[in-house]
Parts: structure tokens; C-alpha cells; sequence
């Protein structure tokens, strides 16, 4: 629907840029509050990083592979009245992942109980360690979640919720590296403890020890796996927006933002102009931004330039035409991490040589992603942003390295089996999403860039542009950008008393 330029015509309505998980979320929540909403995305479909690709039978999502945290999930189902149920049905993985070492692997199992037993046989004595571990990750888990829910606009928000005076004991200023290794001596659990960081995006030297939640969220609350993929969390999130009356515009990106008087009055896109009232951005943070006057930016590109920022990967969607017996659902790729003392790898900002991998092959639970008979497999290889040299010569050289090590633990042929082959990485992130630098997942959650310390919510120069996403608060990963959509959704309503609906969210 397009509006004349000139004075706004249409008070309390809001425009999102973007149809990932935050802007669904945000949109969602907007339209719960009575507003009249509408959505731009620059695809043909909702979802963002989370879309899937279907092809030759097969369906792949694209990027999120992994549903952790699911109480995020049906927090945010049962604040419109519904469930998870109403939309996907899940299924609690067993063994959760596996992980293989240079000679062998392991097999992470559901739930608490079993996982300390597994840390027993490992390490004599370290099940009690574990217990105690996870009973502190718990509460940091449950004090992170008050945390992730506040919109991190000051300092005195973490005041109030008491968080700085716990900050020693949340381990805020040491690292989750340092954490571990107090506790844990064998390399292999050492790893094993560390690797859930690494979704933050940071080395686990470098990621605070508060961010043990993770190791809460694996074990104690699970990994799950919604049927037809991580998509169709995305497409149950645009099936709800729908039923609240969002409307969505896609294949219709934007291309500036006029500003008038430091408030954005019109959007424009290859498809005319839009009157703004009210603007959430769930675009890249720092692409909205290059929309904007130079004047009108938050932040600076020297600011951008010295963030620290996630990884970048290397992504294949691989059909094979044959099963294959050994595949688990998740599987990590720990065979190359060690050096000769035991000690962890992880290697400097460059191409890798010898690539830490993971593996999703979602179809040996669910066999409606792929034909009877075959598999679907997802390879994902950790990257920094911002490296050049991403060319179709390198892609199929990390495919060969990769397909080697994956058909060794096989013990079987892959390669003649693949009848559908695609590639994403780091210029596709570029181009299809505008990802500063290349990147898949955001800021890294270094304690320099955690909480207040992150892009704000809220532009610092325009009093009607709002922000959700991976690149603020509360970071990197599917739950919090459906947390990040309610977040801004609330920061919006709170300009509007007038608008405000007579609910409040709950944020217990």
C-alpha cells in the first residue's frame, strides 16, 4: 500500500525493514498492540537467514540448524494465545549430536543424568564437577534471560536488575575458557564445554563466563528438532503475523530513508515512496545505517570497522541419492582440534588449513526434507568475516578437504552419491543479506560488546528509527532475535503512552 509523499497520513502505523526471525517478531508483537504494520523484504520470502531452499526434491534450510532454548520458543507462541504445537511439532534429539575426535567419537546423550555419566567414564571424578557446573550455569541461565530481555539502553538497567553487584558471581569478567578449565582437565570435555560458545561467535578465551548458560541450554533444556526444519519456525512466525494482519512486501528492498527534522518521513523503495511514522530496522544494523545521511548515522564506519564480529561460513547444501547408516542428525568435527599435547586448536583469522566442521543431516530424523532412498546434508565451516578471496575455486577445495575426512568416518563413497550440490559464503552474505563484512552471526559476544555495550536499540539521531537483530541487543542466535523483535516492539509502544496497549509483555 503506498502513501502520497508529503504530512503523515497514517498515525500509529509502523514500517519493519526485513522479514527475518527479529522482524517477525517485531511485527508480531506491533500488530498485537493494535498497530497497523508492514513489512519490506528485499527476498520473495519471510524467514531471512532462516529460509529454506527446495530443490530436487529436497528441502535445506539455509542457515539456523539447531533449536535451542525452546522455552524462548513457547514464550513467544503463548503471548498470542497459541503453542509451538499450533504451528510444528518437535522432537527431542537422542543422542543430541556426535562429535568426532582424531580417533574416535562421542555421543552427547539427552538429558542431564546421562551426560554426567558420559563425563564419568571420561574423566574419574568429573560427573561431580559437571553437576555442580550445570547448577551454576542454571542460574546464570535464568539471570541471563532477565538480562537478554531488557533493552540495554543505559547502565542503570543492570542496576536495577542487580546484575552488576552478581557480576562476580555470574563470572562476567573471566572468561568462559578460564571457567572450564578450572573445573575440567581432559581435553576432550574441555571441548565439549567450550563448543556451545562458539555459536556467540567468539573464541572461548575471549567469551565471558556468564555465557556457561549455554551449557545449561544443551544439556539440561535439550536439542531439538522442529519438523521440516528451522524454516518452518519462520513460516509459523509469518503464518501468525498474517492472522494479526501484517502485511508483507516482498521482493521490494529499501533504498533510502528521508529524513526531515531528524525523523524519518518516507521510505523508498524500487517500487515508489512509503510515509513513515514509525520505522524498525531488522535489516543488517550497518547497512540500515548507509541508508541514512551521513549526519543521521548512530555510528561511524571507523566504529564498525573496529567491532569484533562473528564468523562468516562456508555452507553446502549436499543431496545424496543413497542413505547412509552412519549418520547422526548433528555432528561436529572436533578430528582436527588438538595439537600433540592435547591442547585445543583454534586457528588465526585466516582461511583455515584444517577446519574445525559441522554437520546437519536433518533427514535421518524427518523424511519429508528429502526423496525415499536419500539424504540431506548441510556442511557448515566456521570463517572470519571479512576475508577476501571467496571464489568458486575455494569452495570446492574446502568441499574436497571436507568430503575426505566425512567419507573416512563414513567408511563409504559420498561424492559419486551427491545429485545436488549448492554453495553459500561470504559474498552471498554480502549480497543477499547486506552482511557487514561477509558475516552469518552478527557481533561476537565479547564482554567489550555484550548488553549496553552493543549498537542500540534505538538510533541515537533519529527519534523514530528503532532496531532489532543479531547485530544488537541481546545478540547472536534464533532465541534472541525473536527476543530482540519484543524488545524493540515494547521501546516503540513506550514513545506512544497514548498507543500503549493495556497489556503489559511478560517479561518474568
Amino acid at each position: 500500500m503506498h502513501h502520497p509523499s508529503g504530512p503523515w497520513a497514517n498515525k500509529n502505523t509502523v514500517h519493519i525493514v526485513g522479514a527475518g526471525f527479529a522482524g517477525l517478531s517485531a511485527a508480531c508483537f506491533m500488530a498485537k498492540a493494535g498497530w497497523s504494520v508492514t513489512v519490506f523484504e528485499k527476498l520473495d520470502c519471510p524467514g531471512g537467514r532462516a529460509r529454506n531452499l527446495k530443490t530436487g526434491g529436497f528441502t535445506f534450510d539455509m542457515g539456523p540448524s539447531w533449536y535451542w532454548m525452546p522455552d524462548v520458543f513457547e514464550r513467544f507462541f503463548a503471548e498470542f494465545g497459541k503453542t509451538t504445537e499450533d504451528f510444528y511439532k518437535l522432537k527431542r534429539l537422542d543422542p543430541s549430536y556426535r562429535v568426532y575426535w582424531k580417533d574416535d567419537f562421542t555421543d552427547i546423550p539427552a538429558g542431564p543424568v546421562p551426560v554426567v555419566d558420559l563425563f564419568e567414564t571420561i574423566e574419574p571424578g568429573s560427573g561431580v564437577r559437571l553437576l555442580k557446573f550445570l547448577r551454576d550455569a542454571g542460574i546464570k541461565y535464568r539471570e541471563g534471560m532477565k538480562m537478554a530481555y531488557q533493552p540495554s539502553l543505559s547502565v542503570g538497567e543492570f542496576f536495577s536488575m542487580r546484575m552488576l553487584r552478581s557480576a562476580m558471581g555470574l563470572n562476567l569478567f573471566s572468561s568462559i575458557q578460564k571457567y572450564i578449565h578450572q573445573s575440567f582437565t581432559n581435553p576432550k570435555l574441555r571441548m565439549l564445554l567450550e563448543f556451545p560458545s562458539l555459536f556467540l561467535g567468539a573464541l572461548p578465551a575471549q567469551t565471558p563466563a556468564l555465557y556457561s548458560l549455554m551449557n545449561y541450554a544443551d544439556i539440561v533444556l535439550g536439542t531439538w528438532y522442529p519438523k521440516g526444519g528451522l524454516s518452518r519456525v519462520a513460516e509459523s512466525m509469518y503464518e501468525l503475523a498474517l492472522s494479526l494482519g501484517v502485511n508483507f512486501n516482498f521482493n521490494e528492498p529499501v533504498s533510502s530513508l528521508k529524513i526531515d527534522a531528524g525523523e524519518i518521513r518516507n521510505i523508498v523503495t524500487d517500487q515508489g515512496e512509503y510515509e513513515a511514522e514509525m520505522v524498525i530496522s531488522a535489516a543488517d544494523y550497518q547497512f540500515t545505517e548507509t541508508l541514512l545521511p551521513v549526519k543521521y548515522q548512530s555510528y561511524s564506519a571507523g566504529y564498525w570497522d573496529q567491532r569484533k564480529m562473528a564468523p562468516s561460513c562456508l555452507l553446502y547444501y549436499i543431496g545424496l541419492n543413497k542413505k547412509i547408516p552412519q549418520l547422526q542428525h548433528h555432528t561436529l568435527f572436533f578430528d582436527e582440534s588438538f595439537d600433540a599435547h592435547g591442547h585445543e586448536i583454534y586457528e588465526d583469522p585466516q582461511w583455515p588449513h584444517k577446519p574445525l566442521f559441522y554437520m546437519s543431516a536433518p533427514s535421518v530424523s524427518d523424511s519429508s526434507v528429502a526423496p525415499p532412498g536419500c539424504e540431506n546434508i548441510f556442511l557448515l565451516i566456521p570463517v572470519s568475516a571479512g576475508l577476501e578471496g571467496d571464489t568458486e575455486e575455494l569452495r570446492e577445495k574446502y568441499f574436497q578437504l571436507v568430503m575426505d575426512r566425512l567419507e573416512n568416518r563414513m567408511g563409504e563413497s559420498i561424492r559419486d552419491a551427491v545429485i545436488v550440490k549448492k554453495t553459500f559464503a561470504i559474498n552471498d552474505f554480502k549480497e543477499v543479506y547486506n552482511a557487514y563484512k561477509g558475516n552469518a552471526y552478527g557481533l561476537a559476544n565479547t564482554l567489550g560488546q555484550t548488553a549496553f555495550l552493543k549498537p542500540r536499540c534505538r538510533s541515537k539521531k533519529v527519534n523514530n528509527l528503532f532496531y532489532c537483530g543479531q547485530l544488537t541487543v541481546p545478540g547472536p542466535g534464533v532465541p534472541p532475535a525473536l527476543i530482540s523483535g519484543e524488545i524493540v516492539a515494547l521501546e516503540v509502544l513506550k514513545t506512544n503512552p497514548e498507543k500503549k496497549p493495556d497489556y503489559d509483555f511478560n517479561l518474568s
